[in-house]
């Protein structure tokens, strides 16, 4: 099997719209089945509890961490949970005032907006989101010349859920405005064994513990990233004729897929090299590293960046990135004397 450069396990997380269907299916329906995440799950079931209580819509949330994290997952779960109804957009698509306002007074009262990529929302689409967060009302200018007017459009309560996998980029006062704040991290080995686990059973294949231990090692963390190597292993054990995904096709099929030990693809090697051998370690901008790589400094910055620092191949400093002893150890480079 043979992979193109631009093809790596990551990189994919990016384009991966056409199998939304099996995304879907393997979504839990509610917070007990939501693996992982204990201190966020045990926060919000305390508040949506409350608001259920208070027969009132659940404050404001915002959701944010690196992508794969189940942020969206966790949005579904959140209306399931309230018994009431999503309707969901994401930051780019809201183009204009009224797509907004269309949004908002579609919804009934308690259910829920959630806008994916939030921090992407146009600046005046942002300003409209004040009001309608604070008081529930948008105030909206119709007309042209001399027939313009304010229309004031009161709203339903109801609960904006964001996400975003870049919570600097938001403004003040939009970040203000949510009452409740949660940062979904990285999973656990442990975790992510269990999710690969549900999800063997949702694609109706099995998988030894052994194999799924494997999987959910060099996962990156990351319940998407499991569920999609998950996907590419199964292939490879179908094609063998096995009927339990067994360790050494697990193991076999991410060497075949380039994913190493760490969890690591091509592009998060080909970063590493970079700034390596063409910058000799670094520090290096991370705008150059994009330049060098072929790839945009968003997707860096959210894609790879959080995973390399976290787990030491990376350091940021206030003159730009620089790779560890550990990166060189894990490319089978020399590590410099200095």
């Amino acid at each position: 099997m043979v992979m193109n450069e631009d093809d790596s396990i990551v990189s994919r997380e990016v384009q991966g719209k056409n199998e939304e269907q099996t995304e879907f299916s393997l979504r839990p329906q509610n917070l007990k089945e939501y693996l992982g995440q204990t201190r966020v799950k045990k926060e919000m079931s305390v508040y949506i509890e409350a608001a259920k209580k208070r027969d009132e819509a659940l404050d404001h949330v915002l959701l944010y961490g690196p992508p794969g994290l189940g942020k969206t997952t966790l949005a579904f779960v959140i209306a399931n949970e309230l018994g009431v109804n999503l309707k969901s957009t994401s930051g780019p698509a809201i183009e204009k005032a009224g797509d907004l306002v269309a949004l908002l007074t579609d919804l009934d009262p308690g259910d829920i907006l959630f806008i994916d990529e939030i921090h992407r929302l146009p600046k005046p689409i942002e300003e409209v989101l004040y009001s309608a967060m604070e008081d529930f009302y948008v105030d909206i200018v119709i007309g042209e010349g001399q027939t313009t007017h304010a229309v004031h459009v009161p709203l339903p309560p109801f609960t904006l859920v964001g996400a975003t996998t870049l919570a600097g980029q938001l403004s003040a006062p939009l970040r203000d405005r949510f009452g409740i704040v949660e940062h979904l991290q990285y999973y656990d080995v442990d975790e992510l064994q269990k999710i690969i686990q549900r999800s063997s059973e949702v694609f109706n294949i099995k998988i030894g513990d052994q194999a799924a231990h494997e999987l959910a090692r060099r996962s990156r963390g990351t319940p998407r990233v499991a569920n999609r190597l998950l996907r590419r292993v199964r292939d490879f054990a179908q094609v063998k004729g096995e009927k339990v995904i067994s360790y050494e096709t697990t193991r076999d099929s991410l060497k075949q897929l380039q994913v190493d030990d760490e969890g690591l693809d091509q592009t998060d090697r080909k970063i590493l090299r970079v700034i390596i051998e063409s910058y000799h370690g670094g520090p290096v901008g991370v705008r150059t590293i994009a330049a060098n790589t072929g790839e945009d400094v968003e997707t860096i910055e959210s894609l790879y960046e959080p995973y390399l620092l976290q787990h030491g191949f990376l350091l940021m400093t206030p003159r730009g990135r620089m790779v560890t002893e550990k990166a060189y150890l894990q490319l089978g480079l020399p590590v410099p004397n200095e």
